[in-house]
């Protein structure tokens, strides 16, 4: 039997026990199993904290105006949710809810509130550390997690429209952030190894919008700005990102105003860990059983 057979097999036994349907595509109930797995990880990653780096985390949602700001809507509007309520007179609302209303529904009341789904666990960071004045040249570190949203059309298992984004991000000069990202594509293949996953790493790019974005992707795979951690999940074939390790350049240091105590635009980097991925993948690997999973992978994991 092949890898893909095997993963296929697996992936209908995780679909149908470790993690549970939903009536939502790409939303699912995540058991108690599927939880100690992210528990491990998430204490495992923090143990690869970097010295000194300050702790953030976030909920689901933040300001519309900043996503905006940003940049995120002109690269991706086809993965981006807007926080929607309900407008207009009780009267009015009544009417749609209870199904009274000619011709129109309850949905057509709504309208976007000031909040957007968070689509990237550090885009809340960089507005927060600009406003905190110039970051040392040597660079500054945050830890930071969220529940992040992508309106994922793929019915491919992984392919989650809610899901946990761990990142390690650096601010600071362009060579500080460039040997940060360096430095976690390194760590991240050890990482990978201690977890017993078989993986590649590989350039990338990110899912831009319309034709404009293809070109855009070229780009950033030519200068090497972004690589992705991939793992067979669903198939040898096409492998799934589990972890992504960016330059920015002087994009988010531009948007916000962040410079260095030396007077130039800082430059930003991440590491980014897909905790529900990553989950997904030891157990498509490793199976479903704990007792079965390579006793350094458990003793990894603390399970």
């Amino acid at each position: 039997m092949s890898t893909t057979q095997i993963s296929t097999d697996r992936l209908e036994a995780i679909t149908s026990t470790i993690l549970q349907p939903t009536a939502a595509a790409g939303v699912q109930g995540r058991t108690g199993r599927f939880e100690e797995v992210i528990a491990g990880l998430t204490s495992l990653i923090t143990r690869h904290r970097p010295s000194g780096a300050e702790v953030l985390r976030f909920p689901p949602v933040m300001s519309r105006a900043l996503l905006e700001k940003s940049g995120y809507l002109k690269s991706f509007p086809h993965l981006l949710g807007v926080v929607s309520s309900m407008t207009g007179t009780e009267a009015k609302i009544r009417a749609l809810v209870e199904g009274r209303a000619a011709e129109q529904e309850w949905v057509d009341a709504l309208a976007a509130t000031d909040l957007v789904l968070t689509p990237a666990a550090c885009y809340q960071v960089y507005p927060i550390v600009a406003a905190r004045g110039d970051v040392p040249i040597t660079g500054v570190i945050v830890d930071v997690e969220s529940y992040c949203f992508r309106r994922e059309t793929s019915a491919e298992l992984g392919r989650m429209q809610a899901f946990r984004m761990r990142e390690y991000v650096c601010i600071g000069a362009p060579e500080t952030a460039v040997a940060f990202r360096e430095s976690w594509k390194g760590k991240a293949q050890q990482l990978a190894n201690q977890l017993g996953l078989p993986f590649t790493l590989l350039p990338a790019s990110d899912p831009f919008f319309g034709r404009a974005g293809k070109l855009m992707a070229v780009n950033q795979v030519e200068q090497a700005l972004k690589f992705e951690l991939l793992v067979p999940v669903n198939s040898d074939e096409a492998p799934t990102a589990c972890m992504s390790f960016n330059y920015h350049q002087d994009h988010f240091g531009t948007t916000w105003g962040l410079r260095t105590d030396g007077g130039a635009v800082a430059h930003t980097a991440c590491a980014a860990f897909g905790l529900d991925r990553l989950t997904i993948a030891l157990f498509a690997t490793h199976g479903l059983d704990f007792e079965a999973w390579p006793l350094t992978v458990r003793e990894a994991l603390g399970i």
